[in-house]
């Protein structure tokens, strides 16, 4: 299988420099150990602090062509497209580029200095740290990738006849100790997309790359030990397996061969995926697609995170159809969908226009951003730190009172100048320690539901704006009082399937288990999730796959909920059994933005099904689980 991106090549006249291998950002021992570094939790990214990193990030190629500089630098200034997609909430730049532009001979060309007066006269490398500096001044975080040794175009292995294994790794010791100290610079993905002859787990030193990525991981860390080492997969011979893949995309080596780094927690693994709009495959013909796709994903990379072996990227994927009734759109989608469900890191190809076989988040003109491809990607972009706005951390939050209710409580406060959110917390005991129950609310009141009568809860709440959090308010209880939360047998486990509170569509996914000694009808039972769809927008969902068969579930909507209800056919649920995953997904009519930071049954910290009591469940219209709002 294969790859071509035809991307659109401007080669002017060459501008002769010095290399100017200085280091950059380097800064003093003091600064160094104040960076804000990335290393690996399990399948997590975490920060310095130990905390998630939320990334939406986006491929901007150009330094690995014979232009030696980012692409569309002829049409804008590189503050103005880095102003962009910042705009558009992204905070991760993969930036490829090639060995070939640190030979002295090699000159940036095809930019418009009018427009890049601070660029005139630089060389590439100069060039990268003004990329660099001007990211790290917007709060975006960048990390290399060495898309080629020369500029002509893709090799199967990490080195070629003029760029050798020591080349290779001598320019990645270069480069990790010229941004040492630097933090916007937080990563090194070693080599694009090994195919071909590329190996794993043969123990071959001239084709193995798991091998190869191991010998160069490791002389980067030796240098600068706090970079994130990105290894992508291959195309095809992985040891005990005889299948292919795409180039870059096949992991399946990792579950026997895994990469071993001198540095515990810095190994991120990176899966590249595509549509037919690159090549046709199999599977996008298979009767199945796309529901085919998530156990194909699963099987070549997807396992890695699911085990909790490392955390993957997908590092690359695009195309230009988003719609759902094209096959790239649907193959597209659904991949978003997939990297959702499954928290996973990712950066789309491209925003590059002149990318030939998928096209960019920019049109043509350099210039319009692609609307119909931000919708799309707007179900899996992030909430970045903090809400934007600020330059001081707000002061706590004032005239913070709680009214209790039937197993939920009401709470409210008075705002805090400069707050852009607030985040609501709970704790068991006065004083805490606080769990966060809420977090980016955006008003000055929220309802915490699904409690339990009669049980003290202790409230605090804090402010919050790109400067920072500031200290929690005073504290107020309250103790919920009503109606009592049913026993029983059943019970409903609950993960979100999309995490992402403000897109366009709501994923909740669900698992009925018997945990009593008779078989229950399925046919007996109802399942409310309590949503709200703000606006007055008909609403549409789907079934994507449920283990009892699509064909088994019916559902309705309520204004505040969706109902499932199952027939006959569905069958029961024997003692100790369970249903299997539900996956249901809704969407307005409109494919409108909903906002379910308030909704009753919504909660993005449930990523792996857990008991849920804010879904309710009704046999025979008898509440038998669950707590209703």
């Amino acid at each position: 299988m294969f790859k071509i991106l035809a991307k659109t090549l401007l080669i002017g006249s060459l501008v002769i420099g010095a290399m100017g291998l200085g280091a950059v950002g380097a800064g003093t021992q003091e600064a160094k150990a104040a960076a804000n570094y990335y290393h690996t939790s399990g399948n997590k990214i975490v920060d310095s602090s130990g905390k998630p990193a939320v990334f939406n990030g986006i491929n901007w190629f150009g330094f690995e062509t014979a232009n030696y500089a980012p692409h569309g630098l002829w049409t804008r200034s590189m503050d103005d497209v880095l102003d962009q997609m910042k705009s558009h909430g992204y905070n991760l730049i993969r930036l490829p580029y090639s060995n070939q532009m640190f030979d002295s001979g090699s000159a940036a060309n095809g930019i418009d200095y009018a427009k890049n007066p601070d660029l005139n006269g630089l060389t590439p490398i100069q060039i990268m740290d003004k990329l660099v500096d001007k990211a790290g001044a917007r709060g975006m975080k960048i990390f290399l990738d060495r898309h080629r040794p020369d500029s002509s175009g893709q090799s199967e292995l990490w080195y070629t006849s003029a760029y050798s294994e020591q080349r290779w790794i001598d320019d990645w010791k270069m480069l990790a100790t010229r941004y040492n100290g630097n933090d916007t610079v937080i990563g090194a993905d070693l080599h694009n997309e090994p195919h071909g002859t590329a190996s794993w787990g043969t123990g071959n030193q001239s084709t193995d790359w798991r091998l190869a990525a191991e010998r160069a991981g490791n002389a980067i860390l030796s240098v600068n030990p706090n970079w994130l080492i990105i290894v992508e997969g291959i195309e095809k011979n992985v040891q005990g397996f005889s299948d292919s893949y795409w180039w870059g995309g096949n992991l399946k080596g990792v579950a026997n061969y895994p990469v071993r780094l001198n540095v515990p927690n810095q190994l991120v693994y990176s899966a590249h995926d595509y549509g037919p709009g690159v090549s046709n495959q199999t599977w996008f013909s298979d009767p199945s697609f796309p529901n085919n796709m998530p156990g194909i994903w699963d099987a070549y990379w997807g396992y890695i995170s699911k085990q909790n072996i490392a955390p993957v990227i997908v590092g690359e994927f695009g195309g230009r159809g988003v719609d759902l009734t094209s096959v790239e759109g649907k193959w597209q989608n659904k991949l978003v969908d997939y990297i959702g469900a499954n928290n996973l890191y990712w950066t789309y190809w491209c925003l590059n226009p002149n990318s030939g076989d998928t096209g960019g988040l920019l049109q043509d003109d350099w210039t319009t951003w692609n609307a119909p491809k931000q919708t799309m990607l707007d179900k899996i972009m992030q909430p970045l730190s903090g809400g934007g706005g600020g330059t001081t951390v707000p002061a706590a939050p004032t005239g913070l009172t709680a009214t209790a209710g039937n197993a939920k409580v009401s709470l409210s406060w008075s705002a805090s100048a400069g707050a852009s959110t607030y985040n609501v917390k709970r704790a068991a005991t006065n004083g805490g320690p606080y769990t966060t129950v809420a977090a980016g609310v955006t008003g000055t009141s929220y309802t915490d539901q699904g409690l339990t009568n009669g049980t003290v809860y202790y409230y605090a709440v804090s402010a919050a704006n790109s400067a920072g959090e500031s200290a929690n308010s005073a504290a107020v209880s309250a103790t919920p009082s009503g109606g009592s939360t049913p026993t029983g047998n059943l019970v409903v486990q609950y993960r979100a399937g999309d995490i992402n509170a403000t897109d366009n569509q709501i994923k909740p996914f669900f698992n009925i288990k018997n945990n009593g000694t008779t078989a229950v009808n399925l046919s007996d039972l109802k399942l409310r999730y309590y949503f709200s769809k703000d606006g007055s927008q008909s609403m549409e969902s789907w079934i994507d796959w449920a283990s009892i068969g699509v064909a088994n579930i019916q559902w309705t909507f309520n204004d505040t909920y969706v109902e499932l209800s199952f027939t006959s056919a569905a069958g029961s649920i024997q003692a100790g059994g369970q249903t299997g995953e539900i996956q249901l997904r809704m969407a307005k009519s409109d494919w409108s933005n909903f906002d379910e930071t308030n909704d009753y049954s919504f909660d993005p910290t449930k990523t792996a099904f857990a008991d849920w009591n804010k879904v309710t469940l009704y046999q025979n219209g008898t509440l038998v689980w669950g707590v209703e709002p």
